[in-house]
């Protein structure tokens, strides 16, 4: 799925959710995937230069999770450590988007680069 607009995010947000509807999630579960898979989402579109994010299942039946990955285009984070701490920010926000995307799933993996951009893994199980 394609992530250039912000019309795009809330698509994301409800890929998200059908998602977790297919492992059955609990609503609770399927509220934190789909608000860190906004707030990733979100990011390729404002500082990533778009991008695109992916959903797929992992597991076996019964212990399903599903994983996105959401890769953009942008510059870079130059310090990934310091981008995950709250209060970061790059932008006019709280600086909690990030950190708060890694606390809300199971699995976030981040890598980024200058040259590559950066890509972003979240991972959450049904409950």
């Amino acid at each position: 799925m394609t992530l250039k607009t912000p019309s795009d995010v809330a698509f994301a947000r409800q890929a998200a959710a059908r998602a977790m509807g297919a492992i059955g999630a609990s609503a609770i579960k399927t509220t934190k995937f789909v608000t860190a898979v906004s707030e990733i989402a979100r990011n390729a579109v404002i500082y990533g230069r778009g991008g695109v994010i992916s959903f797929a299942q992992t597991g076996p039946s019964g212990r399903q999770s599903v994983i996105a990955v959401c890769t953009d285009r942008g510059p870079g984070i130059e310090d990934i450590s310091a981008a995950i701490a709250d209060g970061y920010s790059t932008g006019k926000s709280l600086g909690l988007g990030l950190g708060g995307a890694k606390r809300l799933v199971d699995r976030f993996e981040i890598t980024s680069s200058s040259r590559q951009g950066t890509k972003v893994t979240l991972e959450c199980g049904p409950r």
